[in-house]
């Protein structure tokens, strides 16, 4: 018997060339494979970095010679954990007044209020590096809206500036909730919830409402009211032209503003800069978002932070606010 007729030339470089075509693609697939690993392992290496604080840590490089304005911005809802938080604003504030070319520190604010404890902290300090910086005037300049704690924190400073269609004031106390009790009765839903202490279900949503509960949380109202109003009366002194209204949490135009003595003239924080502190350049040293910051809040993971706040909205049953 014959041996099989050896296959032909081309036939065996068709198979040489899949064969290592093959090898090919295997190779790059290995390649891309272990670039995507490195790739997401320098990424969660960053997120881990500015987690701990390595990196990233909200502090800008600020190469200032010369005299000049400070800018530090508070934009948004006052909040331990934001762009407004206490935390960050003081810490620009601080920053600001510690340059020896400072000549004047202008507080630009965009905020509808948010926290009286947050809102607090930052009045309190304005007022300590006044008295720590004599030399160094510290000015608000309100843009679209400064309300209710965004206020609070603004009767801080030595003037406040506003535009004539801004609006101010919403000097006033919130805590807003929901009843569900008539919903629940049609629905067949029976609330069970166990506590050790009378009143540890305050102001709990599902349960009937309690007369006692709400004096007390309208006693807690008036006292952070009279505390928000003292700091106003103490800020404003003989500018302000107290009304029966001022104080009831009504908001005006910034024109209407200046007349009741909320404010005291039209201007921004260039005009300011240049016009009243004298010193045209300005410095911003509104402390800069870290890498984690960034990240979690364009990679969407402000979700989990979202849940978490409202998990303890839920639990608080309705937190005090200034708005």
């Amino acid at each position: 018997m014959t041996d099989p007729t050896p296959a032909p030339q081309w036939e065996r470089q068709v198979l040489e060339r899949v064969a290592l075509r093959a090898l090919d693609e295997q190779r790059r697939a290995r390649q891309w494979s272990a670039l995507f690993k490195l790739l997401w392992l320098i990424f969660w290496f960053l997120v881990l970095a500015a987690w701990m604080g390595w990196i990233g840590r909200g502090e800008k490089d600020l190469a200032v010679s010369g005299r000049h304005t400070a800018l530090v911005d508070l934009d948004g809802v006052i909040a331990p954990e934001g762009q407004a938080s206490a935390d960050r604003i003081i810490r620009g504030l601080d920053r600001a007044f510690k340059d020896p070319d400072t000549k004047g520190v202008v507080l630009r604010i965009n905020s509808p209020g948010g926290s009286p404890v947050q809102a607090g902290y930052i009045y309190d300090e304005m007022k300590r590096l006044r008295r720590k910086y004599p030399k160094i005037p510290l000015y608000a300049v309100v843009e679209d809206l400064c309300a209710s704690g965004g206020y609070y924190v603004a009767a801080g400073a030595d003037r406040i500036y506003v535009d004539k269609a801004s609006l101010v004031g919403s000097i006033g106390v919130i805590i807003s909730s929901f009843g569900f009790t008539g919903a629940m009765d049609k629905l067949g839903i029976e609330r069970r919830a166990y506590t050790a202490g009378d009143n540890k279900d305050f102001l709990d949503p599902f349960a009937p409402e309690n007369p006692e509960q709400r004096a007390h949380a309208q006693e807690m109202l008036e006292e952070i009211h009279q505390q928000f109003i003292k700091a106003v009366r103490d800020g404003r002194g003989s500018r302000l032209k107290e009304t029966p209204e001022i104080f009831s949490g009504l908001v005006w135009t910034g024109e209407r503003s200046v007349q009741l003595g909320l404010a005291d003239a039209f201007g921004t924080a260039q005009s300011v800069a240049r016009d009243v502190i004298k010193a045209q350049k300005i410095v911003d040293y509104t402390p800069e978002e870290s890498v984690y910051e960034t990240l979690s809040r364009r990679l969407g993971t402000t979700f989990g932070a979202a849940f978490a706040r409202a998990a303890a909205d839920t639990a608080l049953r309705g937190a005090v606010q200034l708005r």
